[in-house]
């Protein structure tokens, strides 16, 4: 039983196993919500979705956590009954407060847990579920120090195999490139980052004198058209062409986008979430990368055209130091050794 959501990076690695878990025996089915984005995935992808109900857990007084309370109650006692119904013989967890109710009810069952913390330290619905699982994935080696050294485990994050099919001709083709000039790609996530959007928008007019430029916008933020700059909303079967013909990416510091980019092997210029933003997971994520030699971080309180220009030509021209420093790493794509541990706590 597969469990996780609230965004893509608690979803799509767990989507990454199926695969190889079907093919080593095991039936695979979800559970999640219905109205998080884990939905729509699971069900695209033909695998088995159950829902329960979830409620968020924040670290600040909200009168929504008096509701939400009612929430994870409810979802515990539905996520209870699925146990019982199904009997799955292990459960994995990837994080999203979805995701508590299964792994407390999978614990009071005696089924065992495997959880997968992503980012640099653990966020608050997996340090919920910790004390109950029997090992713990984790994708940066300073994660260890967070963790039971007894359950720890270092994987990686699950990438999607179809990643791996990029096709760089295809690539320019989709994004009308016909020259030769090398790619800056940027990855703004599902929903887009306006102050990065705006940052590659004012910057253009230099950018696309030496370089061509596909930007991935995020849904209802379409800029111009300029030649040599081809913008998406979102992407999905093309993502892997973009990739595959990209020199350079310009992305946020997400662990699962960052793990793709270290498998793919593709420098990257990071512009990590503010800590007024988010918990300040992206920024810890960032300095990792770049302290690995795999990546350049310029922080978003800094950004400018001017600031953006300059790392990016940085980022160019030490790619290929950080393409070595890609090729020496022991952890890329974690779907393999995740599964061995998956396998080693099963019944």
């Amino acid at each position: 039983m597969l469990t996780g959501g609230g965004t893509a990076g608690h979803v799509t690695p767990n989507l990454a196993l199926v695969d190889t878990l079907t093919s080593s025996g095991y039936s695979v089915e979800y559970i999640g919500t219905r109205k998080g984005i884990e939905f729509g995935l699971v069900n695209k992808a033909a695998v088995p979705m159950h829902c329960i109900s979830a409620g968020k857990l924040r670290r600040y007084i909200d009168f929504k956590n008096l509701t939400d309370i009612v929430k994870i109650k409810l979802g515990f006692l539905q996520a209870l009954f699925l146990l019982l119904k199904i009997k799955p013989d292990v459960v994995f967890s990837k994080g999203g407060f979805v995701s508590c109710p299964v792994v407390w009810a999978a614990w009071l069952l005696r089924k065992p847990v495997v959880i997968h913390e992503s980012d640099m330290t653990p966020g608050l619905a997996n340090k919920l579920s910790l004390p109950f699982a029997k090992k713990i994935c984790f994708s940066f080696p300073e994660t260890e120090k967070h963790l039971n050294p007894s359950k720890r485990v270092l994987t990686g994050i699950p990438i999607r195999k179809a990643l791996f099919t990029g096709d760089v001709s295809e690539g320019r083709r989709l994004c009308g490139f016909a020259n030769n000039k090398p790619v800056i790609m940027i990855i703004g996530g599902s929903q887009g980052s306006q102050i990065v959007n705006t940052a590659i928008r004012e910057s253009l007019d230099i950018l696309l004198d030496e370089f061509n430029v596909c930007h991935l916008c995020g849904k209802g933020n379409l800029g111009e058209e300029r030649a040599g700059y081809k913008q998406f909303e979102y992407v999905n079967e093309e993502l892997p062409h973009l990739f595959a013909m990209a020199d350079v990416v310009v992305s946020r510091s997400g662990a699962t986008t960052l793990f793709e980019l270290l498998a793919l092997r593709k420098p990257s210029l990071l512009i990590p979430l503010a800590s007024n933003a988010s918990r300040g997971d992206q920024i810890l994520n960032a300095e990792s990368f770049e302290k690995q030699g795999y990546s350049k971080v310029l922080h978003q309180n800094d950004l400018s055209s001017e600031t953006l220009i300059s790392a990016l030509s940085a980022t160019f021209n030490d790619r290929k130091k950080m393409i070595d420093a890609m090729n020496g790493s022991h952890v890329a794509d974690g779907i393999d050794a995740v599964v061995a541990v998956i396998t080693s706590v099963t019944k």
